[in-house]
């Protein structure tokens, strides 16, 4: 049941963040905005959505799960609801850009982290999976969805409907999320004697505080800390600020309609569904970092070929939204994965935090200069291919990660070091 409604709060979640995709041609249409307007205000909501997670990953650790995602989800209705309010460009900022941007920060991967390192010690990757494909359902349910409401009855019509979404959402969190398996007598999935009373060294060791800056200035020291980083900007910078705010309007430039275009992003939603899930499965069998290697690769290859998809015909578009689909979120798993390793399952899910925060910088520099370069050139084929050549060279990097000595001896695709107990 704590999976189940983790679940449908980050699936709602991810329906908000997937608002702006929507509302961006409408917005520009009706108050005569620029796209590097609306590019700016999606990208302080990205970037604050990035950087309020290592915080939300600390707040859990001290004042609980349940309290902190009460709150957000308190915050997101609030904000949403009001947005129909808009008049002006700070307005806009203001609202969707910082109110909306912690809101969202607070119930985002960071959330799935907590949960699963809380009630799991096996099967944590599958789950994670599972949890972070929300994402990509939440588009699903909610791209086409809004499209269609804005595209009969308005903008101000498909926010209202996310906000009573929201409102129903608050009285179930309440009622159905839980702490943990201890606060109810339980024992975590796949937990022992053993392994509920041995911490591990690296839980042990770095034990001393879980303020979310005293976690980054321990592990801001380590060389794997950067390599997850780094590569999760590019992540970000390939992804929700490229594919999930750009690529409607980029669709538009091309003489597909807005509602079409929605509808190859569900597509691709569909198809994340079913590759996050593997990807977590996988993860909890095989090396995280020839993973990571590999799905950024095949990203970068989809994102090339996505010009010439957009000049194409629709058989081009569908292959892309396939191809791109399965490869969306799957880097989730494993990056979580390696940062249980390097970190300890108490600490990862506020290093995590930091490193989604890099995610979301990526992604937040992207959606603004995409539109930069839209505005500039009157395309977006340059922002297309420079994040497919940052791809390539994220998953170079992803093979830069140093385990633990007893587990480094690669193959093709070594099995994974059981990870640290809980």
């Amino acid at each position: 049941m704590v999976v189940a409604i983790t679940f449908v709060i980050l699936l709602v979640s991810a329906g908000v963040r997937a608002v702006p995709a929507v509302l961006m041609l409408p917005l520009e249409q009706e108050f005569g905005w620029l796209r590097t307007t609306t590019s700016a205000a999606l990208s302080v909501n990205i970037l604050l959505y990035g950087l309020t997670g290592p915080f939300a990953g600390s707040l859990m650790a001290r004042v609980g799960v349940r309290r902190v995602v009460l709150a957000a989800l308190v915050l997101l209705a609030s904000g949403v609801a009001i947005a129909p309010l808009i008049r002006e460009r700070w307005q806009l900022v203001a609202l969707w850009g910082l109110g909306i941007g912690v809101g969202t920060g607070l119930v985002a991967v960071v959330l799935a982290a907590t949960v699963v390192n809380r009630w799991f010690v096996a099967r944590r990757g599958m789950v994670l999976g599972v949890l972070t494909a929300s994402a990509s359902t939440g588009q699903l349910v909610f791209l086409p969805m809004l499209a269609r409401i804005t595209e009969r009855y308005g903008w101000r019509s498909a926010v209202l409907v996310v906000a009573a979404i929201i409102a129903v959402l608050i009285p179930l969190a309440a009622w159905l999320l839980r702490e943990s398996p201890e606060s109810m007598g339980l024992r975590a999935y796949g937990a022992t004697d053993e392994v509920a009373s041995a911490p591990t060294a690296i839980d042990r060791g770095q034990g001393e505080s879980l303020g979310a800056l005293a976690v980054l200035r321990s592990a801001a020291t380590t060389r794997n800390f950067w390599v997850l980083c780094l590569s999760f900007f590019v992540c970000g910078a390939s992804t929700n600020g490229l594919i999930g705010a750009h690529l409607i309007p980029a669709a538009h430039d091309h003489g597909i309609p807005e509602v079409r275009a929605a509808s190859l992003l569900a597509l691709m939603g569909v198809c994340d569904l079913v590759g996050t899930t593997a990807a977590g499965w996988m993860s909890d069998r095989w090396d995280s970092r020839w993973l990571l290697a590999a799905y950024y690769g095949l990203r970068g290859l989809s994102l090339l070929f996505l010009p010439y998809a957009l000049a194409g015909a629709d058989p081009s578009l569908i292959v892309f939204a396939v191809w791109y689909g399965l490869d969306w979120i799957a880097t989730v798993p494993p990056t979580l994965r390696l940062a249980n390793e390097a970190f300890g399952a108490t600490r990862a899910p506020i290093v995590f935090g930091w490193i989604a925060g890099g995610h979301q910088l990526g992604a937040a520099s992207i959606a603004l200069g995409a539109g930069v370069l839209r505005v500039s050139s009157g395309r977006y084929d340059w922002a297309f291919l420079g994040a497919g050549a940052l791809c390539i060279g994220a998953a170079a990097l992803s093979l830069a990660f140093q385990r633990a000595p007893a587990s480094s001896a690669p193959r093709a695709l070594p099995l994974a070091t059981p990870p640290h107990p809980a």
